[in-house]
């Protein structure tokens, strides 16, 4: 059993780091369980060890020590998920140095990547492919909280085997957010109140429907009491009376408070009409009318700090959506810990300005990739700016996978909501345009796509000739061959062989404009 700490060494593109690797990868059991199972020369293998191993800066090889000595090397690369769930996903492969197998170094090293991956990297999903006869490292997958995900079989494309592979996937942030996408919060908050329980019921129902019409995932409404809220002497609010309302908070807080029994009615008939109902509470009173109706329960920014509230909401088993509008760092920690130690787990925190309206300069979107490295969840933006799509997308495109926005019918209704809420037809606009974003986020591998295929072949540049030219003809650059795009012909191999062509004889009969491809030069 392992005894000693282990600790992370980020890799570098050097001799000494590769001669390791090399050294570990040669290793007989290594080359067995490897898709690859050739020995690896230094002539190839360092030039893929500084060109393949840094391509992507956020997941840069890593060595593990273990009291001072290297015992471990893992690589992580950009990867798609295998059931096409968002967020960012990394493939992991590790090697042990041969004399530190049997001392659970594996699953220790794993365990910790996972962490630097998912406070430091952004990664949401974590795969690996082991060979199904690697027991010793299904069993450090497993140990390390890897679930298997079941048998497939692999073509190692520049070998032709076939082998048999076992599947296993990390989830580093939860599941229920990065499921089916962007999911939208039409938030309607007090705009339902019209002044008389009829008109309220009936306005409370059309918010749900204009929301259904947009697209939204849920609607969102609010349910309070004053006397749970404000101090009794709390007074009028400056924002509010800048904007004409100029009652004291708790006279407003008892004219829009949500009668408990509206909540089975509007979440009813949120189901019947396929949209997600969810309502934020303000006191322990609220949130116990609330959950019997809700799959995921939804916290304030200005409640960060209630205890009661984050530790039902752990026990709840649900998940929990909280703003940080207005919150420090070490206020978001202390509500994540909290949560957590109620049994919490599948959390998601949004960004929040909390100012009505907020100003675009003041959204400070760049936290959004801030709060997933730095808690290891799901993050999104709870927009208080007019403007229905610049914050949406532009959070979308920092990594949001939960946005919530107001909504009204009119911003010129009475009330404290509707004036920088958007409209039915702009809310509808704002749910196309993240649906749009998403699709221009792609999975985040760079590779040729289906879209480039044709052109790609086409005209992307290889080594063609640019005569006939006969079996046993000495291959000079320039007379027999170039560097150029080969249009309907056959695409040579990549320039970066062209030094390995030159001055070697051809091994066949090769046409006009017809690309050199592997094998028609003489080793």
């Amino acid at each position: 059993m392992l005894e000693m700490p282990l600790s992370l060494e980020i890799c570098r593109p050097i001799e000494a780091h590769a001669r390791i690797i090399m050294d570990w990868r040669n290793d007989p059991h290594t080359l067995a369980m490897f898709y690859h199972h050739d020995t690896k020369t230094w002539d190839s293998f360092f030039p893929e060890f500084r060109n393949d191993y840094f391509s992507d800066p956020n997941l840069p090889p890593m060595f593990v020590r273990c009291d001072g000595e290297l015992v471990a090397f893992i690589r992580y690369q950009q990867a798609q998920h295998p059931a096409g769930e968002k967020g960012r996903t990394a493939d992991v492969s590790i090697n042990v140095a041969p004399g530190s197998r049997g001392r659970g170094i594996g699953a220790a090293a794993l365990r910790l990547g996972s962490d630097y991956l998912r406070n430091t990297a952004g990664v949401d999903c974590v795969i690996a492919e082991v060979r199904q006869e690697n027991i010793q490292s299904c069993r450090a997958f497993a140990a390390a909280g890897y679930r298997e995900i079941g048998e497939a079989e692999k073509l190692i494309a520049d070998t032709g085997e076939r082998c048999r592979i076992v599947r296993f996937v990390h989830d580093l942030t939860p599941r229920f957010w990065r499921a089916g996408g962007v999911k939208v919060i039409a938030e309607a908050g007090s705009n339902w109140r019209m002044g008389t329980s009829a008109r309220d019921h009936a306005m409370a129902r059309t918010l749900v429907d204009v929301a259904v019409e947009a697209g939204a995932d849920a609607v969102k409404f609010q349910t309070y009491r004053p006397e749970t809220v404000y101090v009794e002497n709390a007074g009028s609010s400056d924002y509010l009376s800048k904007a004409g309302i100029k009652e004291s908070i708790r006279d407003i807080f008892a004219d829009l408070a949500m009668p408990y029994e509206m909540i089975e009615e509007l979440a009813t008939y949120c189901t019947d009409n396929g949209i997600a109902f969810m309502s934020t509470p303000f006191s322990p009173e609220d949130f116990a009318a609330i959950d019997p109706h809700v799959k995921a329960h939804k916290i304030a920014s200005y409640e960060i700090s209630h205890p009661h509230l984050l530790r039902l909401a752990g026990k709840s088993g649900k998940p929990l959506v909280l703003s940080t509008g207005a919150s420090t760092e070490a206020d978001i920690a202390w509500a994540v810990e909290t949560f957590r130690a109620a049994g919490g787990s599948d959390l998601c925190l949004l960004q929040c300005t909390a100012a009505y309206p907020a100003p675009l300069s003041e959204m400070n979107l760049r936290t959004i990739p801030w709060l997933k490295a730095r808690f290891g969840v799901a993050c999104g933006l709870s927009d208080h700016s007019r403007n229905p799509l610049l914050a949406p997308l532009a959070a979308v495109g920092l990594g949001a996978t939960v946005i919530e926005k107001h909504f009204t019918l009119d911003n010129k209704l009475p009330g404290p909501d509707h004036s920088f809420a958007v409209t039915g037809d702009e809310l509808k606009l704002m749910v196309e345009g993240i649906r749009q974003a998403e699709k221009c986020l792609g999975d985040g591998v760079k590779s040729v796509l289906s879209s480039e295929s044709e052109l790609s072949s086409y005209a992307r540049r290889g080594v063609q000739a640019t005569r006939a030219i006969s079996a046993g003809e000495v291959f000079h650059e320039d007379s027999n061959i170039a560097v150029l795009r080969p249009g309907n012909q056959r695409l040579g191999v990549h320039p970066r062989c062209l030094s390995s062509i030159v001055g070697k004889r051809a091994t066949r009969n090769i046409s006009l404009g017809e690309g050199i491809t592997s094998g028609d030069w003489e080793r």
